[in-house]
């Protein structure tokens, strides 16, 4: 029987072993299930395969999919609300499975080590939040980038709306401490900037400066875990103005200021 529809609020990694019985699942988030440890079989909208550690399904919300472990196994588990994260919805327009470099797997091993275990057990709920949303963006930014093969993905993208996102994301993040200048990003992808924009939106999902701004804030994670670097600087390297400006928009967007996020165990 299918279970019934589950809700999270932001992003949530965990391990999970998945019993040999046939279980299915629908969910208004998305997911995406990276091999790990021995193997499991998912099927979604009639396409069923195997993954292993070098393979991974990515479901997008309101997909039924139907999955059953065989044997013992473990996989790594990102549920993704739509729209929490930087990432393009034209990645999650189908279900689709992809294969794993060694880049991600590397990667994956990581943030299972991180999740496995007691790590976070005395950390406190909010602890446990860092992490959750520390790790889902270190994942999404390497499934956009192409580190695993979800650069097949970005084939897709281009071939229906003639903008490769994952090239586009590549090339706002190495632009995130300057100002966005839609134009020199709309003739780095051969457009004029009104039919760029509109691309955009149907790749992204959202306008280029709403993404800007969610890729700078998901950026600000992993730079905050450098105690070396002051929240100015922060805030300077991922394109804000000053640190009040950068302060603000964190808090607004996470519950809690950048210094007390740093503050919070590992």
């Amino acid at each position: 029987m299918a279970s019934r529809p589950v809700t999270v609020a932001s992003p949530s990694v965990s391990l999970r072993r998945f019993s040999p019985t046939e279980a299915s699942d629908l969910h208004d988030f998305h997911q995406i299930v990276l091999g790990l440890d021995g193997s499991m079989v998912m099927a979604v909208d009639g396409i069923e395969r195997e993954i292993d550690r070098r393979s991974a399904w990515l479901v997008p919300a309101g997909a039924r999919h139907d999955y059953a472990g065989i044997g013992e196994n473990r996989q790594l588990v990102l549920d993704l609300p739509v729209a929490s994260l930087a990432v393009p919805a034209r990645l999650f327009d189908r279900a689709k499975t992809f294969d794993i470099d060694s880049g991600l797997m590397r990667l994956v091993g990581q943030v299972a080590l991180c999740a496995s275990g007691d790590a976070h057990a005395d950390d406190g709920a909010a602890a446990l939040r860092r992490f959750n949303w520390g790790a889902a963006a270190q994942l999404c930014a390497a499934l956009v980038q192409g580190a695993g093969s979800a650069a097949t993905g970005a084939a897709d993208a281009q071939a229906a709306t003639g903008l490769d996102f994952a090239r586009i994301d590549r090339w706002l993040r190495a632009h995130l401490s300057e100002p966005l200048r839609i134009g020199d990003l709309a003739a780095h992808c051969g457009f004029g900037l009104r039919r760029f924009h509109q691309l955009f939106i149907e790749a992204f999902g959202e306008t280029p400066h709403r993404y800007l701004q969610r890729l700078r804030l998901d950026t600000s994670m992993t730079l905050l875990v450098d105690p070396r670097r002051s929240l100015s600087d922060v805030a300077l390297d991922v394109g804000f103005g000053d640190q009040s400006a950068y302060t603000h928009a964190f808090t607004r967007r996470f519950g809690i200021a950048p210094g007390q996020w740093r503050a919070l165990r590992h």
